[in-house]
């Protein structure tokens, strides 16, 4: 099966297991698949009101770069989750 095959699978399976969780939490599942280890490790869903996901980023060079795919972002994750979302915001995570 080729990668892109594997993928829509994985992807598909993963919004059915999904049908159980709140929506911020369907949303944070979906993160990883959605943009990929690297940077689903850098990145935290930590909310999620009205269509609007809350996305908190290790630093200032990962939020650029987040914010440059923000569309394909979205999209991959409201598709995956089932969850409508009409944009993502990020704020850079503060060390206490």
């Amino acid at each position: 099966m080729a990668l892109e095959g594997m993928r829509d699978l994985v992807r598909g399976s993963m919004g059915r297991s999904l049908r159980s969780l709140s929506e911020e939490d369907k949303l944070a599942a979906a993160w990883s698949v959605a943009c990929g280890k690297t940077m689903a490790e850098r990145g935290t869903v930590v909310g999620y009101v009205d269509g609007v996901v809350l996305l908190q980023v290790a630093d200032e060079v990962w939020m650029r770069q987040m914010m440059s795919m923000r569309t394909q972002l979205a999209g991959e994750m409201a598709r995956i989750a089932g969850v409508r979302v009409r944009e993502i915001h990020f704020e850079v995570k503060r060390n206490s």
